[in-house]
C-alpha cells in the first residue's frame, strides 16, 4: 500500500520542516521555544530552591505571583509556537512584556547603584536580549503564522 504525499501546507518537505516555512521563520521560532523553555527550567528552579517564597523579594505581590505563574505560562507560549499558532505570538509578546517591567522594577536599586549589574551574563543581559528579539521579530511572525492558519482552516460550504 502506498501512503499519499500531503500537500497541505504544513506538509514536511525533503528537510523534515513544514513546507512554507522559511529557514528564518523557523529560526525564530525555535529561538522562542527554546528561550520560553528556558525560562520554564529557571523558575522551576528557583521554586525548587525557594518553594513559594522564591520571590520574597521586597516586589509587590502580584508581580511575585508573576513570576510564579511563569512556570505555566512559559511553557504554554513554547507549545502553542512549537504547533505554529499565531495566538501564541501574542501571549508571547504579552508575556515578555510584563516579565520585562517586573524584572527591572525589582532590580531598579541594583541597576541605578551598578549599571554593570546589567551586563552580567546569568542576569538580565540574556533576558533582555530575548526581550528585544520578541519585540523586532512578533509582528513578522504573527503575520507569517496567521498566513499559515489561514492556509490550515478548511473551506467551509456556506450554502444554505
Amino acid at each position: 500500500m502506498t501512503q499519499q504525499a500531503s500537500t497541505g501546507p504544513l506538509s514536511r518537505d525533503g528537510e523534515g520542516r513544514p513546507r512554507h516555512l522559511p529557514r528564518r521563520v523557523l529560526f525564530v521560532v525555535t529561538v522562542y521555544v527554546i528561550c520560553f523553555f528556558w525560562g520554564t527550567a529557571m523558575h522551576l528552579m528557583d521554586l525548587a530552591g525557594g518553594g513559594h517564597n522564591s520571590y520574597a523579594s521586597p516586589a509587590p505581590a502580584p508581580i511575585r505571583v508573576y513570576f510564579v505563574a511563569l512556570v505555566l505560562l512559559d511553557p504554554l507560549v513554547a507549545v502553542l509556537l512549537a504547533r505554529l499558532r499565531p495566538i501564541a505570538v501574542i501571549v508571547a509578546s504579552t508575556v515578555m512584556t510584563v516579565d520585562a517591567s517586573a524584572n527591572y522594577y525589582v532590580n531598579w536599586p541594583q541597576i541605578s547603584q551598578h549599571p554593570d549589574y546589567l551586563l552580567r551574563p546569568f542576569g538580565l543581559l540574556p533576558f533582555t536580549l530575548f526581550a528585544l528579539f520578541v519585540a523586532v521579530t512578533a509582528s513578522p511572525l504573527y503575520r507569517h503564522l496567521a498566513r499559515i492558519a489561514g492556509a490550515r482552516k478548511p473551506i467551509s460550504d456556506n450554502a444554505g
